[in-house]
This record gives structure tokens, C-alpha cells and sequence, in this order.
């Protein structure tokens, strides 16, 4: 893969922590009505780490991106970006969902710097280099319709890192995209990690995913968590890696198994 253009990165006097904020869910609950979706979460995630948030359908996994994101409040408990309880839109924060969400009558690089204060100019500019990263500035002046479903993601991803956000909430972004397409995006998402040292925290239901991206795998189930394992592989992943199968594996039975009926923490 190609190297990304430097817009944001963390770079001279700059670490990745620096880049990314630190995450603290402190016994969050969840309720929509009667309905209690998510239970005591306690999370801590370091400054510019990587987790992926595994379960099952309706286990409350994107409703806790909402609330990292500031888009819903919590029922009980509190969530915290460096400390200082999210209130509102969290300003650091960018999310990614599985459909784009573009704008069909606003060319390409104009939904990447929708929201940039300044001139415009100033903000084409800025759009264009996000665009670069991901691949896509010779697409800037196409409309949304006539780029595969790939390149919408792409073009997603460019406006969320347009804004150099210090966390980065990836809601499935890679669900509805064909295999081969869905590992580039992988590739290319690690990469921009790896660059700019953003914290991110990605839902997903593939277990492989999560495996080949974090640093953590996290399980909810029934509103709770159910396993914090953290993936002691190097990077770049091996898929074919005896080691990456059975931590895949592992995680993928702990998942089937129920694991409500027996909640742990591995460090």
C-alpha cells in the first residue's frame, strides 16, 4: 500500500498518546424505556489504542459508541474523554457507520469538508489531502452516485480524519463491503491508525476483523462485558498464523458459549 500524505500525524514532539484520548466508562448504564440495554460497563481505554467491540445483535455495542460520542447520554454512570465527563457532542470525537452517509447532490470533496470553519478554498485544500490518504483525490469533483461502495467508504473515512479527531468510533463501517474489499479497508484503517495515533474503537460482528485490527477484543453480551482479551500479535497481521487462529477461535467460542453465564476480565 502506498504512503499516506501527512495531514495531522503525529509527528516531531508529537507521541501517538498525544494523539489520542483517554477513554473511561465508569459503571454506565443504558435504558430505552424498560428495555435496560447496557449494565455497569467499566471500560478504560489508553490514549491511542485500538479496541474492537464484539457481540451479538442488540448486546448494546453501538449504543455504547453513541454514548462515547456524546449522540445519547448515559442512564447511570458516566463516561469520560481525558477525564472530563462527556457532555454534548464530544468535539475529539469522529463515527463511522456502515453506510456512508454521503451526500448524493454535494460533489465528493465537498462532503469530506462539510463542517471545516474558513474559507473555501482553505477547506477544499484540507478536503483533498484527506481524500488523498484514503486513495481518492482524483475522485474529488465526482458525485457520491458513481463510486462503488468501497470508494463511499473511503470517502467517509476522509471525512472523519478531515477533522483530525482524537477518537475515532467505527460503528460496522466494513459490513456491507465484499471480502476483498472489506481486507483493503482493514489495511488501509490500521494504516491511518498507525499514522496519525488516533484512539479508536471499532463494532463489529467479525470476529476476524477484530482480530487482524486491535489491540484489545472486547465481548458484550446482554448489556455487559464478557471478556477484555488483549491480542498479543505482532503487526501486520498473519491471517494464516497459527496463533491468530486460535486467538480468533478462542474468542469466537467464547462468543457461542454464552459468556453472560460466566463474565471474566482477561488481562
Amino acid at each position: 500500500m502506498a504512503a499516506v500524505p501527512d495531514i495531522g500525524a503525529a509527528g516531531p514532539g508529537q507521541t501517538r498518546s498525544d494523539a489520542g484520548v483517554a477513554v473511561a466508562v465508569r459503571d454506565v448504564g443504558k435504558r430505552f424505556g424498560t428495555r435496560e440495554v447496557l449494565h455497569e460497563v467499566r471500560l478504560d481505554v489508553t490514549p491511542g489504542d485500538f479496541v474492537a467491540i464484539v457481540g451479538k445483535s442488540g448486546c448494546g455495542k453501538s449504543t455504547l459508541l453513541r454514548l462515547l460520542a456524546g449522540l445519547d447520554a448515559p442512564s447511570a454512570g458516566s463516561v469520560l474523554l481525558d477525564g472530563v465527563p462527556v457532555a454534548g457532542i464530544a468535539a475529539q470525537a469522529r463515527i463511522m457507520y456502515q453506510d456512508a452517509r454521503l451526500l448524493p447532490w454535494q460533489t465528493v470533496v465537498d462532503n469530506v469538508a462539510l463542517g471545516l470553519p474558513g474559507k473555501r478554498a482553505a477547506r477544499r485544500e484540507q478536503a483533498l489531502a484527506a481524500l488523498a490518504q484514503v486513495g481518492l483525490a482524483d475522485r474529488a469533483d465526482e458525485w457520491p452516485s458513481v463510486l462503488s461502495g468501497g470508494q463511499r467508504q473511503r470517502v467517509a473515512l476522509a471525512r472523519a480524519l478531515v477533522h483530525r479527531p482524537r477518537l475515532l468510533l467505527l460503528d460496522e463501517p466494513l459490513g456491507a463491503l465484499d471480502a476483498l474489499t472489506r481486507i483493503d479497508m482493514q489495511g488501509l484503517i490500521e494504516q491511518l491508525w498507525q499514522t496519525h495515533g488516533f484512539t479508536a474503537l471499532l463494532v463489529t460482528h467479525d470476529v476476524s476483523e477484530a482480530v487482524a485490527l486491535a489491540n484489545r477484543v472486547v465481548i458484550v453480551d446482554a448489556g455487559r462485558i464478557a471478556l477484555d482479551r488483549r491480542v498479543e500479535l505482532g503487526r501486520p497481521r498473519e491471517r494464516g498464523d497459527a496463533r491468530y487462529a486460535a486467538l480468533e477461535g478462542e474468542i469466537l467460542d467464547r462468543l457461542l458459549a454464552h459468556p453472560e453465564r460466566q463474565v471474566a476480565r482477561v488481562a
